[in-house]
């Protein structure tokens, strides 16, 4: 490599830190700018006019959903946000290929509607009988599936449309219609796709309205896990130091209850009266420990003051030094 060309290595400027990351929203009709996912791009025109995919199951949550793919088009960016337009959906070909037998017969169609704001879509239903028919009788279904997309379309606007389309009402309204036909067993708008485009509705929330809502439902998430936590770490603090007290009181009273070796009869010697009569005073009870539990703290702590012992500590500690 020469001189040069090592100088000019050397000056060439790393892309990768003039990138920033996008996040790309769906449209604002019907899903109301919600988050599908982050891009990458060096500037605002390096993103315009990507193609994002995804499944309706990621979605929605639906998991009937899942070989659905939906598709959209980045359109405009304000600021961190790449907006887009939905500009159709398809199924996976492995489900389609999956519905189709020997025995059965399978109906094909393209329809090119044109909804009340302007947007011009393909549409291709997909209709699977449940045995093999004839071809006057396929006709027929196709007439009337595509009389049924052309009416639900004169009448809808584009995010209407969606709806009925990936919600399944339209499959639902199309199949009831062909059974008198010919029994059918399923049928699927297997694909679609936005032709031109029309007049954007405006109407709707704001994407700054949308921030402070995000904003809003993050801040609240925040404080549920904050105070989750909070009970969590008290209820194992007061756990534990109840686990503590009872520790102490177990071994004060384990302490107490050592068994002291008796002496040997060379080593004791035989009191004399006067003696004999002072060390026959009555020994403390048993119970005394037992009964001293009982009592209140307070009524510990003026005992152990009565008889000058220290007042400090847990119960089980000032009813040891009260029996020493």
């Amino acid at each position: 490599m020469s001189a040069k060309a090592r100088a000019a290595a050397r000056k060439q400027r790393d892309k990768w830190k003039n990138k920033r990351w996008f996040t790309i929203r769906a449209p604002r009709h019907p899903w109301n700018f919600k988050k599908i996912g982050e891009t990458i791009g060096e500037t605002d025109e390096h993103i315009m006019g990507r193609v994002y995919e995804m499944t309706q199951q990621e979605f929605s949550g639906d998991f009937t959903k899942m070989h659905v793919l939906l598709r959209f088009r980045v359109t405009d960016v304000v600021g961190q946000d790449a907006l887009t337009t939905f500009v159709g959906h398809a199924h996976q070909s492995d489900h389609t290929r999956r519905q189709i037998r020997r025995y059965r017969g399978k109906i094909d169609d393209v329809v090119d509607v044109v909804t009340t704001d302007g947007f011009l879509v393909r549409m291709k239903p997909l209709m699977i009988t449940e045995r093999r028919c004839q071809t006057s009788v396929k006709q027929a279904m196709r007439a009337k599936s595509a009389e049924i997309i052309r009416a639900q379309a004169a009448k809808s606007t584009y995010s209407k449309l969606q709806e009925a389309m990936l919600g399944g009402d339209l499959e639902t309204e199309i199949r009831n219609a062909v059974k008198a036909i010919y029994p059918c067993r399923n049928v699927v708008i297997r694909k679609s796709q936005l032709l031109q485009s029309g007049v954007i509705n405006e109407k709707g929330p704001t994407l700054d309205e949308i921030h402070a809502e995000e904003a809003r439902q993050e801040a609240e998430m925040k404080a549920k896990k904050a105070a989750a936590i909070a009970a969590a770490e008290e209820e194992d603090s007061t756990e534990e130091a109840g686990l503590l007290a009872a520790a102490e009181a177990m071994e004060s009273i384990s302490e107490k209850e050592e068994v002291v070796e008796a002496p040997s009869e060379e080593d004791v010697e035989v009191p004399d009266e006067e003696e004999s009569a002072e060390e026959e005073k009555p020994e403390e009870p048993s119970e005394t420990e037992s009964s001293l539990m009982k009592l209140k703290k307070d009524e510990l702590v003026e005992r152990a003051k009565a008889k000058g012992v220290a007042t400090s500590g847990t119960k089980a500690d000032i009813v040891a030094r009260l029996l020493e």
